[in-house]
């Protein structure tokens, strides 16, 4: 018997986690790496002069206009008003052709029988088209929520507070997926539990911020399968 069958045979009222939140960037969809290349180039046309590491370690998760201001504090003038539609294009061009699923992801999400929705900070027209580009796109229907429609970005935890409450249920029936700091802290800020993917995030401070880790999808329904116990 699979681990995902024995999941699915647990009676829905007796389950600790009820509704599994995803974030998307880097939990659902391999974007991490892409975009962020993407935000360094453009950022060292103006004199930042940062690198990979330095993106993914300080803008994995955030908001793109705190990330611009970042930039900003860095070459001491403000970015180009164009800025965000020209980086935005080029994103919408590399995701097109090399967006990937994380790995293992479809498979949690083929077997998985509970209730999912994905929260995340980047716009909605943005996660509609990543989910469609790397085939996920039916495990979710109408069930995205962009920080962008509520005004609010992680670490706020109003996006995972919507989510739950559309989705119908309270923070303590859910547990979150996430892969950033700021997710986490926006998680953990809002009452939930949160499961920590530390496959491009392994520092300290995202750690003790998660109620649990894990490095490979593989291993994220067998965590719920043991708290849903």
């Amino acid at each position: 018997m699979s681990i995902f069958t024995t999941v699915e045979r647990i009676p829905g009222n007796s389950l600790k986690y009820k509704c599994v939140i995803f974030d998307c960037d880097g939990v659902l969809v391999d974007s991490e790496v892409l975009g962020s290349q993407v935000f360094v180039d453009f950022a060292n046309e103006y004199g930042a002069n940062i690198d990979l590491e330095y993106a993914m370690k300080h803008f994995k998760g955030s908001f793109l206009y705190a990330s611009m201001q970042h930039v900003e504090g860095i070459i001491g003038k403000p970015l180009p008003n164009d800025f965000e539609n020209r980086y935005r294009q080029k994103t919408r061009e590399v995701f097109k052709e090399k967006l990937q699923p994380v790995a293992g992801v479809k498979a949690v999400l083929q077997r998985l029988d509970l209730p999912i929705c994905t929260a995340s900070s980047g716009p909605r027209e943005k996660i509609v088209s990543n989910l469609a580009n790397t085939g996920l796109s039916e495990f979710f229907g109408d069930a995205i929520f962009s920080c962008y429609d509520l005004g609010k970005w992680k670490p706020d935890p109003a996006i995972f507070l919507f989510a739950a409450k559309s989705m119908g249920f309270a923070p303590s029936e859910c547990v979150v997926i996430e892969d950033s700091i700021f997710g986490a802290l926006a998680a953990q800020r809002g009452g939930f539990d949160v499961f920590g993917y530390t496959a491009h995030e392994k520092s300290p401070d995202f750690i003790v911020k998660c109620t649990a880790v894990f490095d490979n999808m593989e291993q994220l329904v067998p965590m719920i399968m043991r708290e849903n116990g």
